[in-house]
């Protein structure tokens, strides 16, 4: 069973990233300041402009807590399903 309680309180943070990738349905940033690479739906993106490489973008973000120690099955199958279908696709 989930936990769906956090145990630590929301802290949030803005922080602040660098376009590197404009896809038809998602978009790349790469985070300043040596934090990595975030991939998120272009429906998650506001904007008034036309999205381009090299733009600065701006978000607010918390920390990610795991919930417990129990494997998600369905999701696992669903997601070994999608790799066998991808790696199918390569090979053809």
């Amino acid at each position: 069973m989930k936990n769906n309680n956090l145990k630590y309180g929301d802290r949030i943070l803005y922080m602040e990233g660098v376009i590197v990738e404009v896809h038809d349905g998602c978009v790349a940033v790469d985070l300043k300041g040596r934090l990595g690479y975030l991939k998120v739906p272009m429906r998650m993106l506001i904007t008034d402009y036309e999205v381009k490489v090299g733009q600065e973008v701006g978000f607010n973000m918390s920390f990610v807590e795991q919930l417990g120690d129990e494997v998600n099955d369905k999701y696992i199958s669903n997601l070994m399903t999608r790799n066998k279908k991808i790696d199918e696709m390569s090979s053809k």
